[in-house]
């Protein structure tokens, strides 16, 4: 049996963070990581597509859902951006921030974000253990028993750091939600987020793989607006994906409603009257290059097709003026009904985790058992796309380690 004062389950963002802040105010107290990947970080060293994207500039809790949105404020207020930038500057990671808000490694690589948090473990002397498969987590006494494949481990506390099912070919699982559902806390079940979201519609075959700016609009079905999300929207066979989608898949729900504006610099009368204008130059040329230097042609296709004008044959100068105020309507109107978020293969985080009601922000404590903390995607807490995740594992991790 390997005895330590604290066990963190998970080797990701939030573990080894936890771990290194566990040291750096505690260097007396013997320190354990287990992870069940033949590495840590391995989820890491895909985000940001390869370049980790780690903090935005833009850090509140209005950025993120779910139970513990609340409490994030105290660890946003405690943990901003400059304090996370702080902290790995002091790791030894030097960081620009791009045009958008969002904080990289200047040399563009997750692996300098992994490498700083390796050697700061290797400084400091904290043991970690990889491909260790837990079988089970059990409170005996005063401690936490741990038992793998291989051994059994032992402390006087423990930190649950060990991520959602999101991306389960990186090392995705529940495993949090088993834990913490036996030792009596309220799980909010996982449920796929940051991700491509599948949409009802006779058109998005002919779309496939085709890009576009616009305005992404996420409505109840009461046709209420919910959140607007400004960028490029990805066409594909039976979804819309997209940074704005991605956004919009935190709050979707089956049956609301994505509204598209392909073009919202302009107002519908303006585009009404750039159409007609169109209409007199292209005249004798086919209904179908109706839209040419405003949209792309498979994209203007299927604008039509939903405007109910579909025999391309005809010219331009056979469109009413009902037909080009419809078209105009669509382009500022492309309305798709959602059927569900796509799965957790493609989802780059969860919503979900253990109830915010039952965590303590000041000290990522557990207020139901004594001596466990909770922290990183473990926590029903999950942020928009440009790094919001990666900033509350990171300071959720180093609240749980100061107080251990």
């Amino acid at each position: 049996m390997k005895k330590f004062d604290v066990i963190i389950i998970g080797g990701g963002a939030s573990g080894l963070m936890c771990a290194i802040s566990a040291k750096t105010n505690h260097p007396n107290i013997s320190v354990a990581v287990l992870e069940k990947n033949p590495r840590v970080g391995k989820k890491l060293l895909s985000t940001g597509n390869g370049r980790c994207n780690l903090t935005n500039q833009n850090i509140s809790s209005q950025k993120y859902c779910g139970s513990f949105k609340k409490q994030s404020k105290f660890i946003f207020s405690k943990y901003n951006t400059n304090e996370i930038i702080s902290v790995f500057k002091k790791l030894g990671l030097m960081t620009y921030c791009d045009n958008d808000g969002r904080y990289y490694p200047v040399c563009r690589q997750a692996s300098a974000v992994l490498d700083v948090l390796r050697f700061a473990c290797d400084r400091f002397n904290i043991n970690v253990f990889c491909e260790e498969n837990i079988k089970s987590v059990k409170k005996v006494d005063k401690n936490f028993d741990i038992k793998t494949d291989k051994d059994t481990f032992t402390a006087k506390k423990l930190v649950i750091a060990c991520g959602s099912k999101a991306a389960p070919k990186l090392g995705g699982n529940s495993s949090c939600a088993d834990y913490l559902k036996n030792f009596g806390h309220t799980f909010v079940p996982f449920s796929p987020a940051l991700c491509p979201i599948k949409v009802k519609s006779d058109i998005l075959k002919s779309l496939k793989c085709l890009r576009a700016i616009g305005k992404a609009t996420l409505a109840d079905g009461h046709n209420n607006s919910l959140k607007e999300e400004f960028g490029e929207i990805q066409f594909n066979d039976n979804a819309l994906s997209g940074i704005c989608i991605f956004n919009l898949s935190l709050y979707s729900k089956k049956n609301y409603i994505i509204k598209l504006d392909l073009m919202p610099n302009i107002s519908e009368e303006e585009l009404i009257k750039i159409l007609l204008q169109n209409q007199k130059l292209f005249g004798n040329i086919e209904i179908d290059n109706l839209m040419t230097g405003i949209l792309q042609k498979r994209l203007s296709q299927a604008i039509l097709k939903q405007s109910n004008i579909k025999d391309f044959s005809r010219l331009c100068n056979t469109l009413s003026e009902q037909e080009i105020a419809r078209a105009a309507h669509t382009v500022k109107n492309l309305d798709f009904v959602i059927i569900e978020n796509s799965g957790f293969e493609q989802a780059q985080a969860a919503r979900g985790g253990v109830a915010g009601n039952e965590i303590d922000e000041k000290t990522m404590k557990s207020k139901i058992v004594k001596n466990l903390y909770v922290c990183g995607e473990a926590v029903d807490i999950c942020g928009e796309c440009g790094g919001f995740n990666l900033h509350f594992a990171f300071a959720s991790g180093m609240i749980a380690g100061e107080n251990l």
